[in-house]
């Protein structure tokens, strides 16, 4: 008995906890230890000067809360810029997708028209010259004046068939690799407003989870990295109190077991638990514990799972976990 009153006023001491307190019943394991609970370091992911801090020590936040704000005013109008960008390159996409309109069409048509009449009286004119040579045994029209129409009348036809390609090519369309070209650039646009607006919302530290403002590292007007955290924030679920239990007391325990938690500071009160951790290690209790026997001791970390909504177990807090081994399998 000497031995067990010592073995907990050591575990007590090193807030760990492990031994029964000599009041259990024989269904139930009564141990001390210490509530537990995660911790985030939250930090901007970019760079950027700091112009708004929307949380203060101790405050409780709700999962998506913004915490705090960079200058976005640079990325912003970069992100207008791309937009009208964007916008344009739609446009043109716009266009080649409509092909040419009915009055382009018509005007090709009207020029083939007038091309072809080009055509058409110049080789009248070199066929009338031709006739007034073969007349004239070749003294009615010089060698020269008929090489020059001969010239006007190969020129004029060209010119027609270069209008009567142009409305094909007009009744066609846009080729396929333009299309192609035209969508791949708004694509581009779409791609870089996208980063851009990606920049903007990362100009806003939200909070990954609901918690407690543990420290507010950095101020309004600092400079803010991804190195540099600028909030400490304690999450308030999942929440667990981490005591050991002797190994004797080892097979009475399983995963899932009810447990009571109690405080000093609610005595009467309790939280539920349930065991949601048992270390398949032994260790020794702490070397702070100057008894040799205590040293010697073989104990397995168990952490308890506490559902508290009403966040009345705070980080660090040592607690007294009632395990009940007696409930039913």
């Amino acid at each position: 008995m000497r031995k067990l009153a010592i073995g907990c006023l050591g575990l007590l001491t090193a807030s760990l906890g492990g031994c029964g307190d000599g009041k259990a019943g024989k269904g139930e394991i009564v141990l001390h230890g210490n509530v537990d609970l995660r911790q985030v370091s939250l930090a901007f992911d970019g760079n950027g000067r700091i112009v708004r801090m929307n949380a203060e020590e101790g405050d409780q936040v709700r999962a998506g809360t913004v915490l705090a704000e960079l200058d976005t005013v640079t990325l912003q109008l970069q992100a207008q810029q791309a937009k009208a960008q964007l916008d344009q390159q739609q446009q043109n996409l716009r266009k080649l997708l409509n092909g040419s309109r009915p009055e382009e069409i018509a005007e090709s048509r009207a020029k083939l028209a007038d091309a072809q009449a080009q055509a058409a009286r110049a080789q009248d004119d070199l066929k009338r010259m031709r006739d007034i040579a073969g007349r004239t045994d070749g003294r009615g029209v010089s060698g020269q004046d008929l090489d020059r129409a001969a010239r006007d009348a190969t020129a004029a036809q060209a010119r027609a068939d270069e209008q009567a390609q142009a409305l094909r090519l007009a009744r066609i369309g846009p080729r396929e690799e333009e299309i192609a070209g035209a969508r791949a650039q708004v694509a581009s646009a779409q791609a870089q407003l996208a980063l851009l607006q990606h920049q903007i919302d990362q100009g806003h530290l939200v909070a990954p989870s609901d918690g407690v403002v543990r420290s507010r590292l950095l101020q309004p007007g600092d400079q803010a990295t991804p190195q540099k955290p600028v909030f400490n924030l304690a999450l308030t679920h999942p929440k667990w109190v981490r005591v050991y239990v002797p190994e004797p007391d080892l097979g009475r325990i399983r995963m899932g077991l009810p447990a009571k938690v109690t405080t000093d500071s609610m005595p009467g009160q309790y939280v539920s638990g349930r065991i949601g951790y048992i270390s398949s290690v032994s260790e020794f209790t702490p070397k702070s514990v100057e008894t040799e026997d205590l040293r010697t001791s073989l104990v397995y970390e168990v952490r308890v799972w506490v559902d508290d909504p009403g966040n009345r177990l705070r980080l660090g807090q040592p607690v007294t976990a009632t395990l009940e081994t007696g409930s039913s399998r």
